[in-house]
């Protein structure tokens, strides 16, 4: 493909969004798009600013269509060793929960947060591999292992066995 240049890259890249069933990665659009990943970013920063609904996740840039079915949302309090981070991660998702974020409350930063957006066994795998593969540390190194998650199911009752099942791990702080 030839090189597409501002807005009409912008345009293909809003379309390739909203028509995808997966993520798509910085990388894979710079090839489709024929410029450099870093253009690929900057695209993207200027779409979220016109409030285009677009999510990097650590699978790849995802449009957020408009669901009908509800959502139930919840902030949670974790704390665990870096090696147990993929059992808590099964936890959630084996629960019907999506893992949307971490925080941690950074001493000069303040509030970090990090896009997660796994819903499966699959993607956590994939996401830990990544985490693996890259020599990263987990944001919760930050703060002793201590973190927040937002998760979101389609029914109450998957956040309330998630939390159970997190209880009877050691892994969910609670006031």
């Amino acid at each position: 493909m030839k090189k597409l240049l501002g807005e009409e890259r912008r345009i293909e890249l809003l379309a390739l969004l909203k028509n995808a069933k997966q993520p798509l990665t910085g990388t894979d659009l710079a090839k489709h798009t024929n410029v450099s990943r870093q253009v690929i970013v900057n695209d993207m920063n200027l779409l979220k600013a016109r409030n285009e609904p677009i999510v990097a996740t650590s699978q790849g840039y995802v449009y957020m269509h408009h669901v009908q079915q509800e959502k139930f949302t919840r902030k949670i309090v974790c704390a665990h060793k870096p090696d147990e981070a993929k059992d808590e991660l099964f936890i959630l998702v084996d629960c019907g929960v999506t893992v949307e974020s971490v925080i941690v409350e950074h001493p000069v930063y303040g509030e970090i947060t990090a896009s997660i957006m796994v819903s499966n066994r699959l993607e956590v795998e994939q996401f830990v591999k990544r985490v693996e593969e890259s020599n990263a540390l987990y944001l919760s190194a930050l703060t002793d292992g201590t973190h927040l998650h937002v998760i979101s199911a389609t029914s109450k009752e998957s956040i309330k066995l998630a939390e159970a099942k997190l209880r009877e791990r050691g892994f969910l702080i609670e006031h």
